[in-house]
């Protein structure tokens, strides 16, 4: 694939050609067969472009020789043109031969989809039509392997920059010559063993490609002995094709800016905003993160550009001016959240904070006012902590500001304290026997909203409490105990009908998000009598 300065679209096709090198090297599976007939569309699209261009080419020079008066020098030089065009058309024929051949072999195209092969592997067929039955080596591939090189023989006569052979054996092969296991192999092995259907298809794109650049090349060259790659416009309009006139704040505005007669003979200058862009076959890259400070009641902004376009006509500079308008769209934060209306003060409020319109390219970042912000694992989740009565959340996409979100902060519901004599509630009007007094616990029950919308933040513990044995008004034992639940049965050793248990709570922790002990305000009483009978 040597050659000389090559344009952008040549670079392209060989930017494709590694890519599938490489594709070539991988196990096959459903997803690198689609990858595989995408690299052989797009190169079958650029190949009829370029069929058609060089056909082009061929009628300039005709019709240049025919009006340069016929002279023998110029007739000389279409005749070449001629052949050239002859020789390249029947090598194209005959790639375009094996690819129905391969099509047909493998079931042709699926019933179900037009646009599917019915085996888009058929790796054996694929074998036995360019290989040939083992050791014999008579398949398609080394009569194409003769063509391509015979072809590569004729041209490097009109093309200098034509290398003296377009098929190359795994020891010859730029990219293959570097690995042991490709490098032993020969042209029809290297490029057709076991391979899928649609990458041998985009193989054969791929050289049918390598033999219209080099026959563009050659058919230029012939074109500029009689004058024909002179460009004559008859009418040039500065133009310009924007991806959407809608664009959501933050992100990329694209567009293409071009001269309607644009060729690849001429490279136009532009420039955007006074700066110059870069322009590729004939068509500028215009770029820009789309912004906007006033939005109307429908939330859109309409906002515009200009560019240039600079052309060399008749040897003279001609500048036109392109004016293009685009509306940008104030794009909506979508917030999902069970308590979406308002956050829990010091509590770890989990948020999916989405903004559709940007779509696949929406990258969030997240800070916030009056708390903090912790960015999720996914896209769009963010843990909120509040630590005043009010958070404002940003919004960013890509490090472009989206807009911002306040809420309001409530307070932490508190939980009610139950106790427990024996498993059960107390039954003030009943009491408990006075011996059966012994397994006792206190339980701190959360609010149920609260537990039910923040699970990980609703979960209390009775840390410390007190109890006393109190007969008349005077106590005649007590007790302190650290956790929820103690056993009594000093108390109901002691205690006679009439007396009574006096229980005080005196601690009680909230176990918060990150498994820290916090304390914990209570609702309703902290102190309990227990009557015994």
């Amino acid at each position: 694939m040597a050659g000389g300065k090559e344009t952008p679209r040549q670079k392209m096709i060989g930017m494709m050609y590694l890519v599938l090198t490489a594709l070539l090297a991988l196990q096959v599976n459903s997803a690198i067969l689609l990858k595989f007939q995408f690299l052989d569309q797009s190169l079958m699209g650029v190949n009829g472009k370029t069929v058609s261009d060089n056909a082009g080419v061929l009628s300039n020079i005709k019709s240049a020789v025919d009006k340069g008066g016929n002279r023998s020098t110029d007739t000389r030089v279409l005749k070449s043109a001629q052949e050239i065009r002859q020789q390249t058309s029947e090598l194209v024929t005959y790639i375009r031969g094996l690819r129905e051949q391969l099509i047909t072999k493998t079931g042709g195209v699926s019933e179900d989809d037009p646009n599917q092969y019915a085996n888009p592997s058929g790796e054996d067929h694929v074998a036995m039509l360019m290989i040939g039955a083992a050791n014999k080596r008579n398949g398609a591939a080394y009569e194409l392997k003769d063509k391509l090189n015979n072809y590569a023989k004729f041209l490097n006569e009109y093309n200098p920059n034509m290398p003296d052979q377009l098929a190359y054996d795994g020891k010859e092969d730029p990219v293959a010559k570097n690995d042991k296991t490709q490098r032993n192999k020969d042209f029809a092995e290297l490029n057709f063993g076991e391979t899928p259907m649609v990458a041998a298809l985009a193989v054969l794109a791929q050289k049918e490609n390598e033999v219209l650049k080099y026959e563009a090349d050659a058919l230029q060259e012939l074109a500029r002995r009689v004058g024909a790659d002179i460009i004559k416009f008859e009418k040039i309009f500065a133009m310009a094709r924007a991806e959407s006139k809608t664009v959501a704040a933050g992100t990329k505005y694209k567009a293409d800016m071009f001269i309607a007669a644009s060729s690849d003979a001429i490279t136009p200058k532009m420039s955007f905003q006074g700066k110059p862009i870069r322009v590729e076959n004939g068509m500028g890259q215009v770029e820009f993160t789309a912004a906007a400070s006033n939005y109307d009641a429908e939330g859109n902004s309409k906002q515009s550009w200009k560019g240039q376009v600079t052309i060399n006509q008749n040897g003279r500079d001609t500048t036109f001016t392109v004016q293009e308008e685009y509306i940008v769209a104030k794009p909506v934060i979508q917030v999902q959240s069970a308590a979406v209306q308002a956050l829990y003060f010091q509590c770890a409020n989990e948020l999916n904070i989405q903004v559709p319109a940007l779509g696949a390219i929406y990258d969030p970042s997240f800070s916030a006012s009056g708390g903090s912000a912790i960015k999720g694992a996914k896209k769009g989740l963010v843990t909120i902590i509040p630590n005043s009565t009010e958070v404002t959340i940003n919004v960013s996409s890509g490090g472009n500001a989206i807009g911002s979100e306040r809420f309001k902060v409530r307070p932490i519901p508190k939980p009610e304290l139950v106790p427990l004599v024996n498993g059960r509630p107390i039954d003030v009007k009943r009491g408990v026997p006075a011996q059966s007094i012994r397994a006792v616990e206190i339980q701190a029950v959360a609010d149920e909203g609260f537990k039910q919308l923040l699970p990980n933040e609703a979960r209390y513990r009775v840390t410390k409490w007190r109890a006393y044995l109190v007969r008349n008004n005077s106590p005649i034992d007590q007790g302190e105990f650290n956790g929820p639940s103690a056993n009594l049965t000093s108390f109901a050793a002691k205690a006679s009908k009439g007396d009574r248990v006096v229980i005080e709570v005196l601690d009680v922790k909230r176990l918060n998000y990150r498994g820290e002990a916090v304390d914990a305000k209570t609702g309703g009483e902290s102190n309990f009598i227990v009557p015994l009978n």
